[in-house]
């Protein structure tokens, strides 16, 4: 499983209003959740290994459209792409000339990706609290009710009423941290920002 699939199943792309204190980072959330329709910024992706050891690097940019559709484009050191347009989740590997496909409400749930595109029932999935504040940040920690998420916890850092990191550890013990800039909220999207059509000749998996 290649790094990108592996955190399409942790994440299917840390996010607030006004940052005050660390104690307000729950509110942060549901704030940003409750006041955001759509969203656009860039990524640093990185993994620490369970050994410590720095894994592979990655970038590229997210839109999202709440709730349920997002557009997660990795842009280096490979072309891969993840589109939620709500009823399914596409994962398209350039190379592999690929596309897995399934249903949205498989991908989504109790996922990171949930917690940024889904719907506000965020307790339903979650158990959420304040972690502290650490290297200038906020941060949330929210842990899956179900032992089928795939990944143990999630760490947002927040910052200026802006998300700027994301932790997901999962449950082989590897980290996957993102850190997000040149975050814009409801901004203007093309209407077709979120639909998939596999291209001609690649081999489709799933339903």
């Amino acid at each position: 499983m290649t790094m990108y699939r592996k955190l399409i199943a942790l994440m299917c792309a840390a996010l607030p209003l006004t940052a005050a204190h660390a104690s307000d980072s729950l509110d942060q959330l549901r704030q940003f959740l409750s006041n955001t329709r759509t969203a656009r910024a860039n990524f640093e992706q990185s993994v620490v290994l369970r050994n410590g050891k720095p894994g592979q690097q990655a970038s590229g940019n997210m839109l999202l459209q709440r709730p349920g559709k997002f557009r997660w484009t990795y842009e280096k050191p490979y072309s891969q792409l993840i589109v939620g347009d709500g009823t399914k989740l596409w994962s398209y590997d350039k190379d592999l000339n690929q596309v897995v496909v399934k249903a949205m409400g498989q991908a989504l749930g109790a996922s990171p990706a949930a917690l940024l595109a889904g719907d506000n029932a965020l307790d339903k999935n979650f158990e959420l609290s304040d972690a502290g504040e650490a290297d200038g940040l906020a941060w949330l920690d929210a842990k899956p009710k179900t032992n089928e998420a795939g990944f143990q916890h999630v760490r947002m850092g927040f910052k200026g009423g802006l998300p700027q990191a994301m932790e997901v550890q999962d449950a082989f013990g590897q980290t996957t941290r993102l850190r997000f800039t040149s975050f814009e909220r409801n901004p203007s999207l093309p209407a077709d920002s979120f639909r998939f059509t596999p291209p001609k000749g690649a081999d489709v998996v799933g339903e």
